[in-house]
């Protein structure tokens, strides 16, 4: 869906300190000298100040007002309390930031300091992501976490006793070592828990990463090797969307299950095409131009040195129709509610939309879709393969693309 000129903005910032790199990890994050952190803030706030001057130098539209900010990592809790601080008062200085705005803060178990959480409530935040990945303390050990179950469920309590309830628990389907039966403990602790939110995610293993490299030289350090089966991985977050939706938390999008009235109002607005700006490190944006239905997407450096040197960002550039269409198929599948195809077609016209609709026909008949004529959505096996899924709506040109793409 089209985003229209009253839209709000989200704020996503990036914080890429880690006190332990986790071995699946290939953000760009990593463990750096506590004397970075207030040259890196400062130059967070340099970027939130010139947001406007760049937006404008790049003919896009900014919307002052924000009604989501999200601090992303990296473990952002690592701040110090006074830069949390200089932070937020300069996303009130530089936004209009509504006075119901989700303010989320990734955090590690075992790394929120008592300073700190004092910090992040005074300056509003009333969301907090932990990233647990396994209440199993062995599979947390061996992939890098430095957590134990009793220290998550200590973070928990004191969350809320500092008055923030509305909580997130991530979870991986897949770690080295793990087992149907502690996946099963995993997700009986995640229920049990309370929480109203929970992300749960099956272990996708880069290269980059030090359990990618390791499996392909054939390596022991990171337990490579006791990695499950991509099939055993597949079984195990099918079994996660019954026992969390058993627990009252609904799956609304491939990784993400809630309470009634609880989804991540920030992560909605990624697939739902709404606008963000991105600063720090490796940190992307989706803005509209004012004038015209144009997008510009763009992405900040993931080299913390040129980053911190005032680098502008590295990838920008102007979405065509064609790959505005695209995401709105691959993106809106990923929700549950799926694709309204009225929608879509409001945006785009019947015209563009016809080899998309030839591409749904095909994922129906390979039982990887749904479609009843006005909504298309994933179905179960869908979900486990929605790479492929997205995949058909790649390169869906038309005859008018494929003209105007020869006379340039």
């Amino acid at each position: 869906m089209a985003a229209s000129a009253s839209d709000a903005l989200g704020l996503y910032i990036s914080v890429p300190f880690c006190r332990s790199k986790c071995t699946y990890c290939n953000f760009a994050s990593g463990v750096y000298p506590a004397s970075e952190h207030a040259r890196y803030v400062d130059r967070l706030i340099e970027d939130l100040r010139t947001s406007g001057k760049w937006a404008a130098r790049m003919g896009v539209e900014l919307p002052r007002r924000v009604d989501s900010v999200y601090l992303g990592g990296g473990t952002p809790s690592l701040l110090a309390p006074e830069l949390l601080n200089r932070l937020f008062t300069t996303i009130r200085a530089e936004f209009e930031l509504e006075p119901e705005a989700e303010i989320t803060v990734e955090c590690a178990p075992g790394q929120l300091a008592e300073a700190t959480l004092e910090a992040l409530t005074a300056s509003g935040v009333n969301r907090v992501s932990l990233g647990v990945q396994s209440f199993i303390d062995r599979e947390a050990a061996i992939s890098g976490r430095l957590h134990s179950r009793d220290v998550v469920l200590e973070d928990l309590r004191r969350l809320r006793a500092a008055g923030i309830h509305n909580l997130n628990v991530d979870l991986i389907a897949g770690l080295a070592g793990q087992t149907f039966p502690s996946w099963e403990e995993s997700l009986a602790m995640l229920a049990n828990s309370g929480v109203p939110h929970a992300s749960v995610y099956m272990l996708e293993v880069d290269q980059d990463s030090h359990l990618g490299r390791e499996m392909l030289a054939r390596g022991v350090r990171y337990q490579a090797g006791l990695v499950p089966a991509d099939d055993a991985i597949a079984q195990m977050y099918s079994v996660a969307i019954e026992r969390l939706k058993q627990a009252g938390l609904e799956q609304y999008e491939i990784s993400n299950f809630c309470r009634p009235g609880m989804e991540s109002r920030h992560n909605l607005r990624y697939w739902r095409r709404r606008p963000y700006l991105g600063v720090g490190l490796d940190a992307s944006s989706m803005l509209r131009a004012a004038d015209s239905n144009r997008v510009l997407r763009s992405t900040t450096s993931d080299d913390l040195k040129a980053y911190l040197a005032g680098c502008d960002p590295v990838e920008t550039a102007w979405l065509t129709r064609t790959q505005q269409h695209e995401e709105a198929w691959f993106l809106g599948l990923r929700l549950n509610a799926g694709v309204e195809v009225a929608a879509v077609e409001r945006e785009f016209d019947r015209a563009r939309l016809a080899p998309a609709l030839q591409a749904v026909e095909r994922l129906v008949e390979a039982g990887l879709v749904v479609s009843d004529g006005k909504t298309v959505r994933l179905t179960a096996q869908g979900q486990l393969l929605s790479n492929d899924v997205f995949q058909e709506f790649l390169g869906l040109d038309t005859e008018e693309d494929k003209v105007c793409l020869d006379r340039q």
